[in-house]
């Protein structure tokens, strides 16, 4: 699908943008780091409320993760 491969490269570059691994947003967003390893590979497809968590832990709209 292509809606998870762009929220795949948003969620990675935004995240090496700010210089954290996996982990680390994991940790910012309140979930384990391989729910967020499984959303990079598109082999999870997050509910609307894990974007707004990855969102408000990235500091960007949750829009900004799909566009």
């Amino acid at each position: 699908m292509e809606i998870q491969r762009r929220l795949a490269r948003n969620l990675v570059r935004l995240r090496e943008e700010r210089g954290w691994s996996q982990e680390e947003l994991a940790y910012q967003a309140g979930l384990h780091r391989t729910y967020v390893s499984g959303i990079e590979r598109r082999v999870r497809n997050p509910t609307i409320m894990i974007l707004e968590r990855l969102a408000k832990a990235l500091g960007v709209k949750a829009s900004t993760l799909i566009e």
